[in-house]
């Protein structure tokens, strides 16, 4: 089928029933009228939580320190409804890369990188070449500097990942992040990975370090390249601002408070064509089978045709 109904129930089940056994659990079933029930329960609380896995391991060092760490991912796309692009007939499609000038397909292995210096003009590197330009990866992150931690403007702030230590590492781990959160300074370092070096910064959040991606500066635009608005701001006005955006204030950010409501009706809708039985089935391959010959039957057919052309040729004769 174009989409698994067991992907799906499991898809759903991550939201609404953290406690089941997902895998090789009954299905789960929902009713029209659980909805309103569940949408008031925080999202937090109906996500099925699960143990993160780290996807890389790093030294943080400055000085003659070293803190073994592990980096997580801060967010994850499993709730996320994904199409996959299909043939007419419900089959998946591959891409190609196409000469544009000949229309002839390129395979991919005969593929080469090239930089566009005027148009149609390139120089070419050859994978080697490349490969050296590459930054080691020590997996080392290096601290160069600290600077105050509200002094880092947004603008400059990339992804996001947390930092847990690794074995032997907790103490030091703590140490660190407490210094950061008793004078206020967070920590600048250099990250090399998958042959890049980023820029990246280190800050406590409560008991924990958490690693920011920045961008560089010649890659952050200027705001005051941006028109911003010049006309005078009345006091009036500006009371009545101040007082609508009062009435809509709240003390603290919950996000829990928002869900994806596009995506949610994404899965609703596929939830609905996949129980309606709307779904295109990709039709089977044809095997191509070999015609399966009587050998015995066969040479007995043989020598009957040869033992008859005999025949006749002698009755010819």
């Amino acid at each position: 089928m174009l989409i698994s109904v067991r992907r799906l129930r499991i898809a759903r089940a991550l939201c609404d029933n953290p406690g089941r056994n997902l895998l090789f659990g009954p299905p789960v079933r929902h009713h029209a009228g659980d909805r309103a029930s569940r949408r008031a329960v925080p999202a937090r609380t109906r996500r099925r939580r699960m143990s993160p896995r780290p996807i890389a391991t790093a030294t943080i060092s400055f000085g003659l320190v070293s803190i073994p760490c592990q980096l997580y991912s801060s967010a994850e796309n499993s709730q996320k409804v994904r199409f996959n692009f299909l043939s007419p007939e419900g089959t998946r499609v591959k891409q190609q890369y196409v000469d544009a000038k000949t229309g002839e397909p390129v395979e991919r292995r005969d593929l080469i990188k090239g930089y566009q210096f005027a148009k149609d003009q390139y120089v070419t590197f050859k994978p080697e070449e490349l490969k050296a330009l590459e930054a080691e990866a020590t997996q080392a992150i290096e601290i160069v500097e600290f600077v105050p931690v509200d002094q880092v403007e947004r603008a400059y702030i990339g992804k996001t990942y947390y930092l847990g230590p690794a074995r032997g590492g907790d103490k030091a781990y703590g140490l660190l992040g407490a210094a950061m959160k008793k004078t206020g300074w967070a920590a600048l370092a250099k990250y090399a990975a998958r042959g890049k070096q980023y820029l990246v910064l280190v800050r406590p959040v409560g008991d924990h370090l958490v690693l920011e991606q920045l961008h560089y500066a010649h890659e952050v635009r200027d705001i005051a390249d941006v028109p911003s608005g010049e006309g005078e701001v009345a006091e009036a006005e500006l009371g009545l601002a101040v007082q609508l955006i009062e009435q809509i204030a709240s003390e603290s950010f919950d996000p829990s408070k928002y869900e994806d409501e596009v995506g949610q009706r994404m899965l609703e809708a596929v939830e609905r064509k996949v129980a309606d039985g709307t779904e295109i089935t990709a039709p089977a391959e044809e095997e191509t089978t070999a015609q399966v010959i009587d050998l015995m039957a066969a040479l007995r057919a043989s020598v009957g045709g040869e033992g008859e052309a005999e025949q006749k040729k002698a009755a010819g004769s």
